[in-house]
Order: C-alpha cells, then sequence, then structure tokens
C-alpha cells in the first residue's frame, strides 16, 4: 500500500519557447522546458514538500525520457508514468513577447497521454493519496481519459478524499462549445473545491458576477469556491463567508501561462497546511504572481523560503 498527500494526472509535454520574439515561423532559437497544467501543480506542491504522485503516459523517445527526467529532479514520484512504443510525446511550440499572452502551438493529436486509460493503471488499487486534483484538460483528450478522470473521481470518493477541479478550459480540444461544458460540469459539480477563471465562469454557468458563479457551484454542494479574478486576486466563497481577496502587486508581467496554476498550488498547500479558507486563497494569490514572472510554466513555482520572502511585508497574510 502507497499513501501521497496528492495525487493527479494530465497530458505532460514538452515545451519549446522562442528565445526571439517574432512569429514562430521565423524563429531559430527555442529553450526547452516542461508544460502541463497538471504538472504545474505536481511540482509547485512538491517543491513546498508534499508526496506527489504523478499519472501519466508518455513516447518511448527523447521527450519522454526527459518528462521523467524533470519529474525526478523535482521530486514528484513518476511510478506511474507508462511507456508508450507506439505513439509519440507531445510538444508545443511557444511564442515569446513582450506583454499579453503568448500564441501556443500544439502538436498533441494522438499522443501517448491521449490514448491512456483505466487498464494502463491497475496499480492504482493499491495507492491511496489524502487528495485527488483534477482539470479539465484530460477530459478533451479522448474517451478513455475520461473514463481514466471518472475513475480516480469514484475512488477519492469512495475513499472520502477531498477533491480539487480546475475548469482549465481549452475549446480548441473540444469539437463544440456545448458538449465541453456539458462534461466538465458533470466533473467540476462533484469536487470539493473548485478553481474557475471569471472567464470560465461565465462560459461554464452563463453568469458573469463572481459571487454568481460560486453561488452556482456552492448549491451543486462544492465546499469551496475560488474565482480567479486575475490580477484583481480572487473571489472566495463557501457555504458560510465569502470576500475577495487582493492579488498581489508585480512590477512586470512576463508570462501569465500557469499563473493559475500556480494559484492552485497555494489553495492546497495552505489548506493542507491549516490555513483558512481566506489564507489559502491570499497564498494562492502570492504564488500566481510569482508564476507571472518568469517566461516558463514552472519556473515561478517556489520552495518555502522563497514564498516566505515574497509574502514578507503582507503581515495580514499567513504563510
Amino acid at each position: 500500500m502507497r499513501t501521497y498527500d496528492v495525487i493527479t494526472f494530465g497530458e505532460a509535454m514538452g515545451m519549446f519557447i522562442a528565445e526571439e520574439t517574432g512569429d514562430l515561423a521565423s524563429v531559430r532559437h527555442f529553450t526547452k522546458e516542461l508544460a502541463g497544467a497538471e504538472t504545474n501543480v505536481a511540482i509547485g506542491l512538491a517543491r513546498l514538500g508534499y508526496r506527489v504522485l504523478w499519472l501519466s503516459k508518455v513516447g518511448t523517445d527523447s521527450l519522454g525520457d526527459y518528462i521523467i527526467q524533470e519529474l525526478q529532479k523535482e521530486k514528484v514520484d513518476p511510478s506511474l508514468i507508462k511507456r508508450d512504443p507506439e505513439r509519440l510525446t507531445g510538444f508545443q511550440l511557444k511564442e515569446k513577447v513582450e506583454k499579453g499572452d503568448p500564441g501556443v502551438q500544439y502538436y498533441r493529436k494522438n499522443s501517448a497521454a491521449s490514448q491512456m486509460g483505466t487498464k494502463d493503471f491497475p496499480e492504482l488499487a493499491e495507492i491511496h493519496a489524502n487528495h485527488y486534483h483534477l482539470t479539465g484538460i484530460p477530459l478533451a483528450l479522448s474517451p478513455s481519459v475520461r473514463e481514466l478522470s471518472a475513475a480516480l473521481l469514484h475512488k477519492a470518493r469512495s475513499e472520502g478524499k477531498t477533491i480539487s477541479f480546475d475548469p482549465n478550459l481549452r475549446p480548441s480540444l473540444w469539437k463544440d462549445e456545448k458538449t465541453m461544458v456539458k462534461t466538465i460540469q458533470s466533473f467540476a459539480c462533484q469536487a470539493d473545491y473548485i478553481f474557475p477563471g471569471i472567464s470560465e465562469g461565465k462560459i461554464l454557468t452563463g453568469y458573469a458576477q463572481p459571487e454568481d458563479i460560486a453561488k452556482f457551484y456552492l448549491d451543486q454542494g462544492a465546499k469551496m469556491v475560488f474565482v480567479k479574478l486575475g490580477a484583481k486576486g480572487a473571489y472566495v466563497a463557501t457555504q458560510a463567508e465569502s470576500k475577495v481577496v487582493a492579488g498581489f502587486p508585480v512590477s512586470k508581467v512576463v508570462d501569465t501561462v500557469g499563473a493559475g496554476d500556480g494559484f492552485s498550488v497555494g489553495v492546497l498547500s495552505g489548506l493542507f497546511d491549516g490555513l483558512d479558507v481566506f489564507e489559502a486563497a491570499g497564498r494562492g494569490n502570492a504564488i500566481g504572481a510569482l508564476a507571472t514572472m518568469s517566461a516558463g510554466d514552472k519556473a515561478g513555482l517556489p520552495n518555502r523560503e522563497q514564498l516566505l520572502a515574497f509574502m514578507k511585508g503582507y503581515t495580514e497574510l499567513t504563510v
């Protein structure tokens, strides 16, 4: 029997970040990094000292080797990463921009991870975790990956463990918006902690105000809802109380990709450490801010010392 603080899963990819601005077709030099919303959360929690198990599938190729090596360096347990000799590991090309969100081109169709399913992980019966973190991205990859998501959700529920869910909408991976909303909501409405961005919440619930988005999920049984408001922070609601938790000022935003994952890391680690819901959201805002100050998806995720140093001076927040 193996026990972890957190289990999460998804598709890890190679990411090639342009070293100069301009159209990707004209860029000649790239830096290789690891990408994946769920791997960002896994790495962020591992850097804060939690035992994290990562489930996925990669090809028997150099990018697959690279992903496993990077996770091992970060002390994320990669023992349930399976290798597919017939399919390749997905990757992406990412623009370098002076401001705004960078453009990204994905090469993931029919990747090894997109074909994983429950049959690949018989060991799950002997593995347990205190918390399960899921996102909406795997739900878009294939029916077999959705079945694996459902199996993990059922496992967490049957064990009486907490579940967090980040919608992480990727419309380009879905055949239409109606299917995306219906599928993602079927999972989100079973989670304890939900992390929608304000624009995601509008798409998923039809409501534009964070209070209404939060109420929608609370009415479905969620214990806590964290509506991400970008630089403004987050609107946080439970069945008993709610308020906006202010964000942290950032002198220069380098790249907003990964900020939402950093927010999840902060909130979850705060809750694990016994902080109240608003203190946890404050930590989420801090790590989200740190994530915007670096180009890589995971480069800005701090260890505990770095987190304390960044939050120093904000005495109203407990870290």
